[in-house]
């Protein structure tokens, strides 16, 4: 069992949610959390028909038997009309929950009410190297991807396989998300050989035989059902001319493996590089949700093609992603580039498959991935 690196509260005094793409283990923490919590369990039928049918009955239970901590609620995005009882309860009872879920979308587009601003947010993301510790292992990593049960199988591809299968059928389909849901599957693979780099709808609509307008409502599918997120260029104080597009990242590499038909990823291989950088991001924006929460994460790209594959708060940080052995003059280009266009870049980094960091004579260290993601985790590219 490994601890999770989420700081969840053991004695909450407020309502929260907390969200996370299917099978991350946000139960598993939940449970291990308040293991003596009332917990209802919206994906057992019985549990979900009864408080259909009767949403008062949540109010009456909780008046009868008061809860000595918190109410937990899983796959809460299931059934909407709950939350007005929760929110009552809130209100007039003191009552605090703990709502857990994978989409928000439900929610959103059905106006349910998402309390007022009352409930705090949590969001859960699969396994990172400091949850895994010395159990961490990059190749493992980048072909397994970083959901728990995929990380800790041996042989994952039909767990990954099946998790892709789930989605469709279960995320997409049974709530009615998408119409055409064969357009939605190739839009997945589409968009899984495209995961890092800059979003281009047109090609993906062309590709798929859908508008690009559903191209871009696929893609917010994906954020909100956690599967994705945008990455968003740095644009500020810019001396020359830079891209604005945002890039796009799955949450998972495993995920976008299957869908990419990759095979197993092998060092030093285009197709590493691209695996590393999304596990780079995910790693980031892990830190960012558990550590620093308003640590702004960009990508920076100029119109001549210099780029910097992310840029940490108001351009402090620059780090790019290299799968090769010997980072030379021509993987530095580009961090070279962002501090001559923003002098507060004063952190530059390359990370590679060199053995052991240094550091060039202009000052950018060039580092193994397992020693950048340590010291991302003491907290050397913050504050």
């Amino acid at each position: 069992m490994f601890s999770r690196a989420l700081p969840l509260d053991a004695h909450p005094k407020e309502t929260f949610f907390l969200w996370g793409p299917r099978q991350v283990g946000k139960s598993a923490l939940l449970r291990s959390t308040y293991p003596t919590a009332i917990w209802l369990d919206l994906l057992k039928t019985d549990v979900y028909m009864r408080y259909l049918r009767r949403p008062a009955l949540l109010r009456e239970e909780l008046d009868a038997s008061p809860p000595a901590g918190p109410v937990l609620v899983d796959e809460v995005q299931k059934l909407p009309v709950l939350l007005d009882e929760i929110h009552w309860l809130i209100e007039n009872r003191g009552i605090v929950f703990g709502l857990c879920g994978s989409s928000a979308r439900k929610l959103r587009h059905g106006h349910a009410n998402l309390l007022g601003g009352r409930a705090g947010r949590y969001e859960l993301h699969g396994f990172v190297s400091h949850e895994l510790g010395r159990d961490f292992e990059l190749q493992r990593a980048l072909n397994h991807g970083g959901l728990p049960r995929h990380y800790l199988a041996q042989s994952p591809g039909r767990l990954l396989a099946a998790y892709v299968d789930d989605y469709l059928k279960e995320e997409v389909a049974a709530e009615g998300l998408v119409r055409k849901l064969p357009a939605f599957a190739e839009f997945l693979a589409a968009a899984a050989l495209a995961d890092t780099d800059l979003v281009n709808s047109a090609n993906i609509a062309r590709e798929c035989g859908v508008s690009a307008p559903a191209v871009r409502e696929y893609f917010q599918i994906l954020v909100d059902t956690l599967l994705g997120r945008f990455l968003p260029a740095y644009t500020k104080r810019p001396k020359r001319r830079v891209i604005r597009a945002p890039k796009f990242y799955f949450a998972d590499v495993g995920v976008v493996n299957v869908l990419a038909r990759r095979g197993r990823i092998e060092p030093r291989s285009e197709l590493f590089g691209k695996a590393l950088e999304n596990w780079i991001f995910h790693e980031l924006v892990a830190f960012a949700a558990y550590r620093a929460p308003d640590l702004h994460i960009s990508y920076w790209r100029t119109a001549s093609g210099d780029e910097v594959d992310f840029v940490l708060g108001d351009a402090a940080v620059g780090i790019e992603v290299k799968s090769t052995a010997n980072v030379g003059d021509t993987h530095l280009r580009g961090l070279r580039a962002l501090r001559t266009d923003q002098p507060s870049a004063k952190k530059l980094v390359c990370l590679g498959s060199e053995p052991r960091a240094r550091r060039t004579q202009d000052g950018i260290d060039i580092l193994p991935v397992t020693e950048f993601l340590a010291r991302l985790w003491k907290g050397e590219y913050v504050g």
